[in-house]
């Protein structure tokens, strides 16, 4: 008896009204201006008051949440130790250097489409969109301020390169996360999300370049270039050394080290260049660590440029992803997503049906969510046998999950990863996005693919006869 009990779940129109009000209430929260958080923990705090009321039991409500707030100490972990690294970074001299010799190597013109390929092969070797966006993606945005190009644009250009890299790097966690929970083999899987992935990066590249060629026509001087010149190289001593953290976090990565330990050797490497190049002492760089670095120059272009990272300046980033394991966590105890999967097999008499419902699925389960931590696993765990029984590989639903999760990610304000693009990039969410097409492009190609049954691939042997 406890055990029936135990997985119950709510009724189709319990589980159609629970949607209806959770996604309205985050739209009307953000219409109102109310801060993403508070939004979506009294999103959770509802759901979990009609579960409680539809019959689910509150232990079950606390144990799921629980669960998958545990599943995201690794990432809360990780974006503490990006916070640290970008304050010890700054106070090396290590993102000042990198801005110094950007602006006296590039050019306005050829700016976008190096900045995109430069973060690519960043994010791919490093296997993280996250360090890339906070490392050399913050740098890039220091040396657009120089260069004259609008900072939209260079932050496009920055997560075009970095969540490409991100969704084909074998050391990324979300490619291993699908991988896994798809049983697909990681590079075969990777492969095939090149089919939508691929074009819509050439795309992005080519408009980029094109883009960037009208900021071709001038030089690359002017007073605030000078100025920010001349403030780094009189606040920072310079040297070819500085560079040496994010050399040493790239090999650990490419040596397939554990991300914690690697970000923890850029900061030790940071913290020792901090103190042996620029002067620093114990007391200021634990400050930097905890509290980011505080430019305090005078010229505010630099002082903007300069004044970030530190243990705090990722805890409304890491509220965020807890608030959205709030909101997550009841929807998947009640069974809702179950009810709204069960209604597509239903519906699906064959398997472009079936593909394209899934990818609407995913990509609305996760835009209420704001957590691919969340929706992978649950999606994921409960489709996963739907493509084998239309004729379909497994890996197609890698390739739906990673278009409409880690791909969709950096667009949605109120995702964990969105927040965080915002943050550390300083570019809201619908400013970036006309210059980053891979983003969305991908996913419309996916959509495409799944209408058409164009691309995708098939089991040699299907295992019913709905093709």
């Amino acid at each position: 008896m406890s055990e029936q009990v135990k997985k119950k779940t709510v009724k189709p129109w319990q589980a159609m009204l629970m949607l209806i009000l959770g996604i309205a209430i985050i739209f009307i929260g953000l219409k109102m201006g109310i801060n993403n958080r508070i939004i979506l923990l009294f999103d959770g705090v509802l759901m979990c008051v009609l579960s409680c009321c539809f019959g689910i039991r509150y232990d079950d409500l606390q144990a799921d949440m629980k669960a998958t707030i545990s599943s995201m100490l690794v990432a809360i972990l990780i974006l503490i130790a990006v916070g640290v690294l970008v304050g010890t970074w700054m106070i090396s001299g290590t993102v000042p250097v990198m801005i110094y010799y950007g602006m006296k190597v590039l050019t306005p013109g050829l700016f976008l489409p190096i900045v995109c390929v430069v973060c690519t092969l960043m994010s791919t070797m490093a296997g993280t969109s996250w360090g890339t966006l906070a490392t050399v993606g913050v740098a890039f945005m220091g040396v657009a301020q120089g260069l004259g190009v609008p900072l939209p644009a260079t932050a496009g250009a920055i997560v075009v390169g970095a969540f490409f890299g991100d969704k084909i790097s074998p050391l990324s966690d979300s490619p291993v996360l699908v991988s896994s929970v798809t049983e697909v083999p990681l590079m075969e899987g990777i492969k095939h999300a090149l089919l939508s992935t691929g074009p819509a990066y050439l795309v992005s590249l080519v408009f980029l370049s094109i883009y960037g060629l009208r900021f071709g026509g001038g030089t690359v001087g002017g007073e605030t270039y000078e100025a920010i010149l001349s403030t780094v190289t009189s606040q920072f001593n310079l040297s070819p050394l500085l560079l040496l953290p994010p050399v040493v976090v790239v090999v650990l990565i490419v040596l397939k080290k554990p991300t914690l330990p690697t970000f923890t050797a850029g900061i030790f490497v940071a913290v020792v260049l901090a103190m042996a190049l620029q002067g620093e002492n114990v007391h200021s760089v634990a400050s930097a660590m905890y509290g980011g670095f505080v430019s305090d120059t005078g010229v505010e272009v630099v002082d903007s440029m300069l004044t970030r990272g530190g243990f705090t300046s990722m805890l409304g980033t890491i509220g965020l992803l807890i608030a959205a394991g709030v909101f997550g966590a009841p929807l998947r105890t009640a069974g809702v997503v179950d009810i709204l999967l069960d209604y597509v097999h239903r519906i699906a008499g064959n398997s472009k049906i079936m593909a394209t419902g899934v990818l609407i699925i995913h990509a609305l389960f996760f835009t209420i969510t704001g957590a691919y931590y969340v929706s992978y696993p649950v999606v994921g765990s409960m489709v996963k046998d739907m493509f084998p029984e239309y004729g379909l590989d497994k890996k197609n639903l890698m390739r739906i999950m990673l278009d409409t999760g880690t791909g969709l990610a950096p667009l949605v304000p109120w995702a964990t990863t969105g927040a965080y693009v915002v943050s550390t990039l300083g570019i809201d969410n619908m400013s970036f996005a006309p210059f980053a097409p891979m983003l969305w492009l991908s996913i419309i190609i996916s959509l495409v693919m799944g209408l058409t049954g164009i691309g995708m691939a098939k089991l040699k042997a299907p295992t019913t006869a709905q093709m």
